[in-house]
C-alpha cells in the first residue's frame, strides 16, 4: 500500500519576511505600508503588523525560565495569584471584621484594611483580627505613615500572643510618603521620607514576609498614564526607597524585600501583559546594581518584584456601568496573565456609589472565575514565546528603561516630585489623553461613542461614591487627610491631577438630563439611501452622547415635508443626512426653509462645498474629524439656556 503522508513542511517551501511584506503592500495598492499598518504607540514606539521567529533573535526576555533571575517569566513556578478584598476599617473594627469572615468563605484569600491612625490600639488590631488565621490569607493595612510603625509593633505583638510562625505570615503595611507627596501636597524632606521608610522596616524586622514600604504607581495609571509612564516612575520610585533604605543601614536584601509595587493594569490587553513581564525583568536588574560581596546570593532572590495589581479607575464610567465589567475582566486577565502575584477588581459601580454587597461579589467572581473555569492559574507564563508578545515586552522595557534613566538624570523620583515636575507631567498627558477622548480617537463604550439612548443615570449617583480603595482615601475621614507628618501649609506641593476619560461626556450628559426639557435630534434622511443611512447613524450615535433624544427615520421624499415631520415631533434639532454631492442643493433649501426659526440645523458630514454652505450662515457640521466633546457643549449651550 502507497505511503498517503502529506508532509506539510516539506510540501511547502517556507516564505521569507519580505515576501509576506511585498504581497501585503500589493494588496494595500500603494497606501504606505508604515503609515497604514505600522501602529505608533502611545507609549512612544512602533509596533509592526505582524512579527515572526527571526523576531525573536537577541530578546532577552526568551532566555530564563519562570522563577529565575531577572524573573521576566515569572518570580514563581507557578501562577497562583491572590485574590485581594479591601475593606475600610477606618471607623468600626468589629464591622469590618464581620466583613473580612464574610469574605474570606467566598474565595478571598487576601484582605486589605485601610485604618484610622487616631483609632489605632492593641485592642483595635485585636478586635479586627479575630478570627482570621493569619497563615491562611495574606494581610494588608493601609495607614498614615506616621504610624505605620506602631501598627507594625502591634501586629508582632498580636501574633505572638496568637503563637504564630512570624516569618512565615505575609502581608503589607503600604508606608509610601512620596504616594502622600502627590495625593496630598504633603511636602516633606528626603530625611523625613527615609526616616519614615526606616522606622517601619526595622520596627517589621521581625515580619519578613511583609513587604511595608510601598510604591503605589496605581494612582497615576488612574491619573491616565500610559503602561510606560507607569512602569518608569514606579521603579525611578522603588529605587528611590531602596536608596533611602540601603543609606540607612539597612541591608540591600532587606530593602528589596520590604517593597511591594502596587500597580494599576490599564485597558490595553497586551500592552499590560507586556508591562509587568518588563517591569520584572527591569527590577532585578535595578535591585542587582545595589550588589555587595556579603549579600549577592539573598540580593539576587530579593529581586522578585512583588506586584498587587488593581483593575484602572481611569476608564470607568457611570454611564452603561455594566461595560465595567467588561472592562475589569480584560484588565484581570492581563494581570493574571502576566503573573502578579495578587488582584484587586474594582466594583462596577464605584464610580457612583459605594460599592453593593452585589457588585462586590461579583468582583470577587470574575477573578475565581479566571481560576476554576479558565485555569488560568494552571500555566505559567503562557506569553513566552509569541512573538508579539516577547517584542512588545522588549519594547516597553527598552522604552521604559529610556524614561527611568532621564528621571535618574534628572534627580530621582522623590526630586522631582519635590519640584512637582511629575505633578506636571501627569497633568500635560492627562489633557492630552481627554483630548484623546473628546475627539474619539480613544473610544469609551457607553460614552463617547455607542451610548446607551435612554439611560438616565442622575439618580443613582450616590454622594459618597468611591469614598474607599486600596490606597485609603475615605472622603469623610477628615482627620486623616490633615495628619501634619512634617507636611506644611505654605510649602504645600502641587497635586496629582485625578481623574476618568468619562468624566466631561457624563457631565454634559447629566447637564442634559437635570434640564427642564430633553433637546429632540431630528433625522432629516433623504436622497442617497446608502449615504443617509450611514450618517442618520452616524448623527443618532453622535448627539446621544450628550443625552439628546434622537428620532431615525427611513427617508424623506423632499426637505419640506422632512421639516414638516421634525416640527410635528417637536424637534429641537434637524440633522440634515444625505451625500456629498446632494448637500449642495439640499443643504441651502433646508436652511432657507429654517433660518430665523428656532430649530438648531446640523448638516451630518464635511461636504466639499462645506465653505460656500458656511457663506450662507450655516455653521453646524458633525463629522468623524470634530472634537465631539466640545461640539456637544456648543449645542448645550445654546440649547439649554432657555
Amino acid at each position: 500500500m502507497a505511503d498517503n503522508k502529506v508532509n506539510m513542511l516539506a510540501d511547502f517551501a517556507p516564505v521569507s519576511t519580505q515576501v509576506w511584506k511585498d504581497k501585503i503592500i500589493a494588496d494595500l495598492k500603494g497606501a504606505d505600508f508604515d503609515k497604514k499598518l505600522v501602529w505608533r504607540t502611545p507609549e512612544g514606539f512602533s509596533v509592526q503588523p505582524f512579527y515572526r521567529r527571526e523576531d525573536l533573535k537577541g530578546l532577552k526576555t526568551t532566555v530564563s525560565a519562570p522563577g529565575q533571575f531577572p524573573y521576566v517569566r515569572g518570580t514563581r513556578t507557578n501562577n497562583e495569584w491572590a485574590i485581594r478584598q479591601n475593606i475600610c476599617a477606618c471607623k468600626n473594627a468589629r464591622k469590618a471584621n464581620a466583613k473580612a469572615l464574610e469574605v474570606l468563605n467566598k474565595g478571598i484569600t487576601s484582605l486589605g484594611f485601610c485604618l484610622d491612625k487616631d483609632k489605632l490600639t492593641y485592642n483595635f488590631i485585636k478586635t479586627l483580627l479575630n478570627g482570621v488565621y493569619a497563615p491562611a490569607v495574606a494581610i494588608n493595612f493601609s495607614i498614615c505613615a506616621c504610624a505605620a510603625p506602631k501598627l507594625a509593633n502591634i501586629l508582632v505583638r498580636y501574633y505572638g500572643r496568637m503563637g504564630y510562625d512570624t516569618k512565615g505570615l505575609i502581608g503589607s503595611i503600604n508606608v509610601d510618603p512620596i504616594k502622600n507627596m502627590l495625593l496630598k501636597g504633603k511636602a516633606l524632606t528626603r530625611e523625613q521620607v527615609s526616616q519614615k521608610i526606616a522606622e517601619t522596616v526595622k520596627a517589621a524586622k521581625s515580619l519578613p514576609g511583609y513587604r511595608v514600604v510601598g510604591v503605589n504607581s496605581v494612582i497615576l495609571n488612574n491619573s491616565g498614564a500610559y503602561a510606560a509612564q507607569e512602569l518608569a516612575y514606579a521603579l525611578a520610585w522603588g529605587a528611590e526607597y531602596m536608596t533611602m533604605m540601603t543609606e540607612a543601614g539597612i541591608p540591600n536584601y532587606r530593602a528589596a524585600n520590604a517593597i511591594r509595587f502596587n500597580m494599576g493594569i490599564g485597558g490595553n490587553y497586551f500592552m499590560e501583559i507586556a508591562k509587568f513581564r518588563a517591569g520584572r525583568l527591569l527590577w532585578a536588574k535595578i535591585v542587582e546594581a545595589y550588589k555587595d560581596p556579603i549579600f549577592t546570593t539573598a540580593l539576587r532572590n530579593a529581586a522578585k518584584m512583588n506586584v498587587s495589581a488593581e483593575t484602572s479607575r481611569f476608564n470607568m464610567t457611570i454611564f452603561d456601568a455594566y461595560v465595567n465589567l467588561l472592562r475589569t475582566q480584560t484588565e484581570t486577565m492581563s494581570a493574571a496573565l502576566a503573573g502578579v502575584d495578587e488582584i484587586t477588581v474594582t466594583p462596577f459601580d464605584i464610580t457612583y456609589e459605594r460599592p453593593t454587597d452585589f457588585s462586590e461579589r461579583i468582583a470577587r467572581n470574575q477573578q475565581l472565575l479566571l481560576k476554576e473555569e479558565a485555569h488560568f492559574d494552571k500555566v505559567v507564563d503562557p506569553a513566552a514565546g509569541s512573538y508579539y508578545l516577547e517584542n512588545l515586552t522588549a519594547s516597553i522595557a527598552a522604552e521604559a528603561w529610556k524614561q527611568f534613566l532621564d528621571i535618574q538624570e534628572r534627580g530621582g523620583m522623590y526630586q522631582l516630585v519635590a519640584e512637582g515636575k511629575v505633578q506636571e507631567h501627569m497633568a500635560a498627558n492627562l489633557k492630552a489623553r481627554l483630548a484623546d477622548v473628546a475627539k474619539r480617537k480613544e473610544v469609551l463604550l457607553g460614552s463617547n461613542q455607542f451610548p446607551n439612548f435612554t439611560e438616565k443615570a442622575g439618580k443613582k449617583i450616590k454622594a459618597d461614591a468611591g469614598a474607599c480603595s486600596s490606597i485609603c482615601t475615605c472622603k469623610t475621614d477628615k482627620k486623616q487627610a490633615a495628619c501634619g507628618c512634617g507636611s506644611s501649609c505654605e510649602n504645600a506641593l502641587p497635586t496629582l491631577p485625578v481623574a476618568r476619560a468619562a468624566e466631561e461626556f457624563e457631565q454634559l450628559r447629566l447637564e442634559t438630563e437635570g434640564a427642564k426639557k430633553q433637546p429632540v435630534a431630528f433625522m432629516l434622511t433623504i436622497g442617497n439611501l446608502a449615504m443617509r443611512i450611514a450618517r442618520a447613524q452616524f448623527s443618532c450615535n453622535f448627539l446621544a452622547c450628550a443625552g439628546y433624544k434622537v428620532i431615525d427615520n427611513n427617508g424623506f421624499a423632499t426637505i419640506a415635508e422632512g421639516i414638516k415631520a421634525a416640527r410635528k415631533a417637536k424637534a429641537d434639532i434637524i440633522v440634515l443626512c444625505s451625500s456629498d454631492d446632494e448637500y449642495a442643493t439640499l443643504a441651502p433649501k433646508a436652511w432657507k426653509k429654517l433660518q430665523g426659526k428656532k430649530e438648531l440645523f446640523i448638516v451630518a458630514g464635511a461636504p466639499a462645498c462645506m465653505e460656500d454652505l458656511q457663506k450662507l450662515g450655516i455653521q453646524n457640521f458633525i463629522h468623524v474629524r470634530c472634537n465631539v466633546l466640545e461640539t456637544l457643549k456648543a449645542f448645550n449651550a445654546q440649547l439649554l439656556k432657555k
